[in-house]
């Protein structure tokens, strides 16, 4: 199922839906449901478990419809129980190691000499400890937007990136969950766009910790259109692009990501309870962003994010009023 949640003139709160097989029309659960709370919010719906999920399906048939065209899509999850942020492509990673390399070189008095202190101080290569396990941070799940909703530019910043991402959410509680019993607890996915604020990221991540003003933001971290339940995906084999104004600036494949979402799961959940409505994004793919391309967003540019199964996530950026 593709999984929505959306306003309407004629609903008073945020319903939960499903796009309808041809794409044009979204199937109103919440109505269908009556007052079932399973029904309420997206989150209730993944917390309710399979049962809810199986539901869901019975209660198509009799499930008001209404235009794709009519109504306004929110983010799948307008705010996740938790959000964690995963570096999961190892073609990303060099390319931006490499480009702030050429950055700082640049930018120094004496750029030998500056190549040779980043070869020495290991900020020239992927630190050992990325392959050792996966590395991730908490991002801001007060900051969702979703698709077709403008991006205010922060007011901090003048250099404003997109991140070409996807990832999966959360349907089964539990706690030091190995690897190869993690796709059990995955209930979907959903493209994640994970707007950065590069010159804020860069100095604040010098003192060794962050990130921090360079993702946090509001509207900073876009979802969507939809939520597509796990049975539908084959998560490692999606084209993804990414497009901007209509010109494609990105494509790779969810293929290259070198730790999956099942080792991710295993790791963070070492200890450590995970719940249902947690999201967890792959990091950006390979040539993902504008970082690693030397190219750069302005004010107004519309960002189109594209993965295979998942839909096209579309947002604007728009100038601080």
């Amino acid at each position: 199922m593709k999984l929505v949640t959306f306003t309407h003139p004629e609903v008073a709160a945020p319903h939960v839906g499903t796009l309808a097989a041809d794409g044009k029309e979204v199937l109103d659960l919440t109505a269908a449901s009556g007052d079932d709370p399973a029904f309420s919010t997206m989150r209730a719906l993944i917390e309710a478990g399979p049962e809810a999920l199986a539901r869901a399906h019975d209660l198509l048939d009799d499930a008001p419809r209404r235009a794709l065209a009519s109504v306004r899509l929110l983010a799948p999850v307008p705010r996740p129980a938790q959000m964690r942020d995963a570096l999961c492509f190892e073609e990303h990673l060099k390319n931006a190691i490499a480009r702030g390399v050429e950055v700082e070189l640049a930018n120094a008095e004496d750029p030998e000499a500056k190549r040779a202190e980043l070869i020495a101080q290991g900020r020239a290569v992927i630190p050992e400890v990325w392959y050792r396990q996966p590395i991730y941070y908490k991002a801001n799940r007060f900051a969702v937007t979703g698709p077709e909703t403008d991006v205010t530019w922060p007011s901090y910043a003048e250099y404003l990136d997109y991140e070409l991402e996807f990832g999966c959410w959360i349907g089964k509680q539990g706690r030091d969950i190995a690897a190869e019993n993690a796709r059990e607890h995955i209930f979907g996915y959903s493209i994640f766009n994970d707007f950065s604020a590069r010159d804020a990221q860069f100095a604040e991540m010098a003192g060794r910790l962050g990130p921090a003003k360079g993702k946090d933001f509001d509207g900073a971290n876009a979802m969507g259109p939809w939520l597509v339940t796990a049975d539908e995906i084959e998560p490692y084999s999606l084209t993804m692009v990414a497009r901007v104004n209509g010109e494609e600036w990105s494509r790779g494949s969810s293929g290259s990501m070198h730790w999956r979402f099942e080792q991710v799961i295993a790791h963070v959940s070492q200890s450590e309870t995970l719940y249902p409505g947690e999201f967890i994004g792959s990091g950006t793919v390979g040539t993902g962003c504008g970082l690693e391309l030397g190219r750069r967003l302005s004010r107004g540019d519309v960002i189109e994010l594209e993965v295979d199964g998942l839909g096209v996530l579309r947002n604007r950026l728009v100038a601080a009023s």
